[in-house]
This record gives structure tokens, sequence and C-alpha cells, in this order.
């Protein structure tokens, strides 16, 4: 069904949990809200970061790749290697999804904070071990966005956490509290899933970085009983020990250590196959699964209906661990690129 000009998946529930009736009494959220919150947490932080940069100092960045090797003065903690792209080449520019940064792997949107040296990965390498996995996660990353803003207001969702990227599974993942006793979508829904993936892929937004205090992490996802839990754990696990790094694409705000794919347009034909039941020492949570392409590798009708089947399989990535008190281990991907 069309609502507002968009759609909007609609589910009849004839039968619902006294639990989740309570749940919205107590807690009469809605995940419009919840994400225009979290996001202008997010830029009002990043111009708060950016403003502290009052001098510009100049750094060198030695680039090795085609078309040639040149060194680069760019700026320190504000120019980044998609800015150092744009004074290469408009094809590096264009098919760049990662840099590497002195040997480390490195988001094409982060500022780059010293001398460094700088190359950069795509799809078409000859190993693209990094890209692929930053695909992946990227991906999930996605269909989190997209489960957020699919229901409506009357379903709200709560994020638990996506496995580690593995390209070898088939499928990218999302585990999800749908406040939902059971749900098997039709054909027609996964369509529209698919859908509304596709339409943050046109959206073309970039992947934004930013690492913040643990404190305003957890002001920002506070109506996130799973993430709320998480971030002290992954905020003791920083360099700093006090740190979160997230991830803004459009409105919606993630926690990971990334990198990421550089902006939404790199990920081409995309389907959401499958929806499974999982058990958690908390209960049922539902694992969303999708499968990709990335932009430009094409495959005819048949052959990518192969991977659909693939992926319609239950991804056998780890089930999450629902938080629940301080002894909780914190989940890998959250933690490590």
């Amino acid at each position: 069904m069309m609502q507002g000009g968009g759609w909007r998946l609609l589910v009849a529930w004839p039968h619902r949990h006294t639990c989740v009736r309570s749940f919205y009494q107590k807690q009469p959220l809605t995940n419009a809200a919840v994400q225009k919150k979290r996001s202008e947490l997010f830029t009002k932080e990043a111009k708060r970061q950016a403003a502290l940069i009052t001098d510009v100092e100049k750094i060198e960045v030695k680039y090795y790749g085609q078309p040639e090797n040149c060194s680069l003065i760019m700026n320190k903690n504000m120019s980044t290697p998609y800015h150092c792209a744009q004074h290469i080449n408009q094809v590096i520019m264009e098919r760049a999804v990662l840099a590497e940064v002195d040997g480390q792997v490195w988001d094409m949107h982060r500022p780059l904070e010293d001398d460094c040296s700088l190359s950069f990965l795509h799809f078409r390498q000859n190993d693209p071990y990094y890209a692929n996995k930053a695909f992946w996660r990227s991906a999930s990353v996605m269909l989190g966005a997209m489960l957020e803003s699919a229901f409506k207001d009357n379903i709200y969702v709560e994020l638990c956490s996506f496995p580690s990227p593995n390209v070898r599974s088939g499928s990218f993942v999302y585990d999800v509290d749908l406040k939902i006793p059971t749900w098997k979508p039709t054909k027609e829904e996964l369509r529209v899933l698919s859908g509304e993936m596709v339409k943050l892929v046109m959206a073309n937004n970039t992947f934004e970085r930013l690492e913040v205090d643990a404190s305003l992490a957890l002001e920002m996802f506070s109506d996130n009983r799973f993430k709320k839990i998480q971030i002290p754990h992954i905020a003791a696990q920083s360099s700093s020990g006090n740190t979160v790094v997230l991830y803004k694409v459009g409105d919606f705000v993630e926690i990971s250590c990334g990198p990421m794919i550089s902006n939404t347009s790199y990920l081409g034909k995309v389907s959401v196959v499958a929806v499974h039941p999982i058990e958690t020492n908390e209960g049922q949570l539902f694992r969303v699964q999708g499968v990709a392409l990335p932009k430009g590798f094409m495959l005819n009708h048949f052959s990518y209906g192969l991977l659909e089947k693939r992926a319609e399989k239950l991804n056998s990535g780890r089930i999450p661990v629902i938080p629940t008190s301080e002894s909780w281990a914190p989940q890998k991907e959250l933690l490590t690129a």
C-alpha cells in the first residue's frame, strides 16, 4: 500500500502479545523521531569537531598507483582520500571504494591525519578482499537503515547487530527486534523491502564517519535497548578507552568500526530475499537477509536468481547474544574491521 508518497509495509498481526502492548504503552516511540534525533546529534557533533581545527596545517600525501605515482600537498585533518582522488584522476575518483593509508584500510571520506602514503582499492583489482568485505558490511548497514523506515509507525524497530561480513555466506544480514510474534513475509512484501533498498542506492548518500565520546553515543542510542548496553563495552575496546565510531548514511546512524564503501551508489542490483526467526538468550529476533552485486557487475536474470536462491538459506553468521549484564562479550563486527 502506498502511504505518504512512498511504500510502507503493512502487516496485520491478529494476535498481539501482552508484552508488546505494554511496550507501546510505556514507550510511544516512532523510528522516524528516533532517527531524526540521532542524525541531528551526529551533525551537531561533526560541526563541533570541525570547529576545533583553527589552523590549517599542510601534509604530504604520496600516492602510488595509476595513472602515475605523485605527491600531493593536502590539509591535515581536513582533506580525505576522496579529495586526493579528485586531484589525481576522474576514473580513480569514480571507482575507488576504499583507500589504503600507510598500509591501513581507510574510509574514502575519513580525514587524513598526517604525512602518509596512499593507494586506492576497488572491486576489479586482483585481490578485492577488503573492498568486498566493506561492500558486504555497508550493505548490512543499509539494510538496517531500510528496516528502520520501512514499517508503519506502530511497529517500533530495534536494530540489534549484524554478524561480521562473510562473502562466502551468500548474503548480508541484519538481526532485528520487530516487537511482533511471527512473520513470514510474502513475495510481494520482500519486493517492497527490495524496492526500499533500491531507493537507498539511488540516493547516492555518503557514508560519513565520526568518532565520538561514549556519553554522546549513549545519548544517541538511549532508545535502543541493545546498543545502549553494547556501547560501554565497545568504548572500552577503543584506543582511547572511551570512544565509539559511528557512521551516518542519509539520516541513519549506526555503530561500527568499519570501514565502509564510499557511498550507497556502489551497490548495483540488490534484493531482500529472506526473513528468518532466530532464537537468542532473550527470545526471538528476525534475521533479515539480502544479496547484491557491486555497481557495474552484470549477471543475467537466471544467474542472479541462483544467487538469490542461495541467499535465502539461513545465514550461519554468529547469533547475537542479547546484552543483559556487564559480562556481555562484545560482538566482533562492532569492534574490528
